[in-house]
């Protein structure tokens, strides 16, 4: 049975919700299963915006020979070839030999390397503000390289002023038969989402996502139809201006995040001290314990705050193996114009507080607060001003 939504009167949403994956590209977690989106537009000639992944694959064959009802496919439009967005591609051209395919030249190589085919003799290469007629519709496309891969294009539809956005304005979670942001609490229930996709998906990329939204901006769409998660029709500048944060990594709130690994208690035990001295100063905290909570909610949340907190062991002569991989992580994700407090343990040679701190240090604009607080095994009688000095050195700034 298809399941189709209507984003216009003559453009559909043909896509499927995957429930069953655990972990999206085999590294993040997805308890609400996450969307794939496609979209069928259906004018004088027909327009097929990228494809699905193999997981929900009949779903979309189904949907898709639903909408169409008999008609030729004319064009199929391949904005992004990430294999959750093209996997299918390769059984749409065979199945409908006739359609043209419309992509720019760095897709059309990727569809050499993914599918050993050329597609030469149907492709309608396209470049920066090339247009598409199509009857009532015209369609334009716009490069955005690096959003998050090189060849990557949206599609702006001059007519209803829809932009397909690619990975763009992505989300992680099921729609569970919603389609339009409107139709939810968005901030309430899927903005943490929202984040956790932007920050690991595509956050190390924060200079080509300002370039997308200026141009964006200049085409004045009324609609946005992401290739993961809702379709925007209704209070777009307000998940804009969120994008707009996370690329030119500024803090949402100020505020504290507090990573922290602990073997014996006793580094989060010091970490736990401080959020208490943090809050009794009106500071708001979040805690995470780096050993059991996945790296992207981390990841999430130093996007989110304007200060870090990180507390670690020494370890083999290292940073303990979490909180190592964790700050790797940051790092490969470019975050930037941050203040950063550092807590160290060690029991004979404490040296993770200058690891962690050479780590970040190559990172843009991270303003470190002084001095970092040792710990030797544990909290010691008498360390009780430190932790003071820390938390007042963390609120003057927040």
């Amino acid at each position: 049975m298809h399941c189709i939504r209507y984003v216009t009167h003559d453009i559909l949403w043909l896509g499927a919700d995957d429930r069953r994956l655990a972990l999206f590209e085999g590294v993040y977690p997805v308890p609400k299963g996450v969307s794939y989106n496609s979209y069928l537009a259906l004018d004088e000639k027909t327009v097929l915006f990228d494809t699905v992944d193999h997981a929900v694959s009949e779903r979309f064959f189904e949907n898709l020979a639903h909408g169409l009802n008999g008609r030729a496919l004319d064009y199929v439009v391949v904005q992004h070839m990430e294999p959750d967005h093209s996997a299918t591609l390769a059984r749409v051209l065979e199945k409908y030999p006739d359609a043209a395919v419309v992509c720019n030249a760095k897709t059309a190589a990727m569809i050499r390397q993914f599918f050993g085919a050329d597609i030469t003799p149907r492709a309608l290469l396209v470049k920066e503000g090339d247009a598409l007629p199509t009857g009532r519709h015209e369609f334009t496309f716009v490069m955005a390289p690096m959003v998050h891969w090189p060849e990557v294009m949206v599609t702006y539809d001059k007519t209803d002023k829809i932009l397909f956005s690619a990975d763009a304005f992505g989300t992680f979670g099921a729609l569970n038969g919603a389609l339009f942001a409107d139709e939810v609490d968005f901030f309430r229930d899927y903005l943490d989402e929202a984040r956790r996709y932007y920050c690991n998906i595509v956050g190390k990329y924060g200079a080509p996502v300002q370039t997308l939204l200026k141009k964006a901006s200049a085409l004045e769409p009324a609609m946005i139809c992401p290739l993961h998660g809702f379709v925007w029709r209704r209070d777009l500048g307000d998940f804009i201006a969120k994008y707009d944060l996370w690329s030119r990594y500024e803090p949402e709130e100020r505020g504290v995040m507090i990573a922290y690994a602990s073997v014996y208690g006793n580094t989060e035990n010091a970490a736990s001290a401080l959020a208490c001295r943090l809050r009794d100063r009106g500071v708001q905290t979040a805690m995470f314990d780096v050993s059991v909570t996945h790296a992207s909610e981390i990841v999430a949340a130093a996007f989110r705050f304007s200060h870090l907190v990180f507390a670690a062991p020494t370890y083999n002569g290292s940073i303990f193996v979490t909180m190592d991989a964790l700050l790797h992580d940051l790092a490969a994700h470019a975050l930037q114009n941050r203040t950063v407090a550092l807590i160290e343990n060690g029991t004979w040679a404490p040296t993770s507080g200058k690891q962690m701190r050479d780590l970040l240090g190559t990172l843009k604009n991270i303003t470190f607060v002084e001095p970092k607080l040792t710990l030797r095994s544990a909290l010691a009688q008498g360390q009780e001003p430190e932790i003071e000095a820390l938390a007042e050195a963390i609120r003057e700034t927040v």
